[in-house]
């Protein structure tokens, strides 16, 4: 490569300098010294390179990849600036009216009574919202006209017990969270706080990516749609991958696709990851199973029986440990090659504390080839201490 730029060099020198010995020998001179520096550059860079610990994040819609990355930001200390401040705060907006429309529609279709006649209107007015064409996000005075019939709506018993039976109907999780804190959400100097960041829901399109050092260690993440129509985009991402974190949303056995309202979530999320942990192209990729949303898993096995979808289950269904004990068998029965050790977490990815200590890069393959000492011992608060076990190989 050096000779290439010195012959480069010695080419696009002056005819003047040609000509003259003096100045022909401290051009000569100068060329070297450019060419020695562009070869120092390019020797940082490959140093560079061998070092970038580059980590895909896939998995199906909703499994909370996009939410992982935010906490991830978070975590390393990246602000977000006011504009995006701003765009989190119209997306909020959104999701708000969305889930209330879902809830609205849900209650009449379930034959479920109003608790006041009043709140008929109030779920016309809401009904009524429709967005703007191609226009993502709610602003603020548009936000206003809704808060009373929002407030007054989630107080309604009918409302409520549509919520209770919400596996029935597609409605994001955020919903609740948002809903319960209307009344700081629905001020007009409202500012989303980081938590409320984390709950913002925007399905991602196209390619995203983020990079973070970590004890001196250069990462880099990429997230890409887990929806079905965003997933051909895939394969644009998988050259130099070092790790791929497939994400999967283990609350979710009793609900199914929004995009075809037939097949299961977590049957779907399993097929998925068949394919990939099978693919020839990853044979020397570390894929680490990170099984989401712990916090909603254990609510949801104290009142849905996770027979009712999974009839192979074997074990106490309200009890977490069997239940997280039949997921991870369940995932790793898909792959044909299980002499390659398969690394999982429970995880919650709306949780700053539990998501620092669950991404603990020196537990991980990538970062054992990368370093022999922890690059992320010091994210986690050191008092806390993790619900369960240390992340298991299997």
């Amino acid at each position: 490569m050096s000779g290439v730029v010195r012959s480069l060099s010695r080419c696009l020198l002056p005819a003047e300098a040609s000509r003259d010995p003096g100045n022909s020998k401290e051009s000569s001179r100068e060329a070297r010294r450019k060419s020695r520096e562009i070869d120092a550059m390019l020797a940082r860079e490959r140093r560079a390179v061998r070092r970038l610990v580059k980590i895909l994040l896939l998995g199906a819609g909703e499994s909370g990849k996009s939410t992982f990355l935010k906490q991830m930001r978070i975590i390393n200390g990246q602000e977000f600036d006011k504009k995006a401040l701003l765009d989190f705060r119209d997306t909020i907006y959104e999701n708000i009216l969305k889930g209330m429309r879902v809830l609205v529609d849900a209650r009449d279709k379930l034959g479920l009574s109003w608790q006041s006649g009043e709140n008929e209107k109030q779920g016309m007015l809401v009904m009524s919202w429709e967005g703007r064409v191609g226009v993502s996000g709610v602003e603020p005075g548009e936000f206003q006209l809704y808060v009373m019939a929002l407030s007054a709506l989630w107080a309604d018993s009918g409302i409520q017990e549509a919520y209770t039976r919400r596996s029935e109907f597609q409605l994001s999780e955020s919903v609740k969270y948002f809903l319960d804190n209307l009344d700081r959400i629905g001020q007009l100097s409202y500012i989303p706080s980081k938590q409320d960041i984390l709950f913002a829901r925007k399905a991602t399109k196209g390619i995203v990516e983020h990079d973070f050092v970590i004890k001196k260690i250069p990462f880099k993440m990429v997230d890409v749609g887990g929806q079905r129509s965003q997933r051909q985009k895939w394969f644009q991402c998988f050259d130099g991958i070092t790790s791929i974190l497939f994400m999967v949303s283990s609350s979710e056995y009793d609900q199914v696709l929004m995009e075809d309202r037939r097949t299961n979530r977590l049957v779907e999320s399993m097929n998925i990851f068949e394919t990939i942990v099978n693919n020839k192209l990853f044979l020397n990729v570390s894929i680490i199973l990170f099984l989401n949303k712990t916090d909603l898993l254990v609510d949801k096995i104290r009142t849905v029986n996770i027979c009712k979808n999974f009839p192979e289950f074997r074990g106490d269904p309200r009890r977490l440990e069997d239940v997280q004990a039949f997921l991870v068998q369940s995932f790793s029965r898909k792959r044909r090659n299980r002499s390659k050790p398969l690394f999982h977490h429970f995880t919650t990815a709306i949780d700053t504390e539990i998501s620092a200590l669950s991404f603990m890069p020196s537990r991980t393959p990538s970062c054992r080839k990368t370093s022999k000492t922890s690059c992320c011992s010091d994210l986690g608060d050191a008092r806390w201490h993790p619900p369960h076990p240390p992340p298991t190989v299997l």
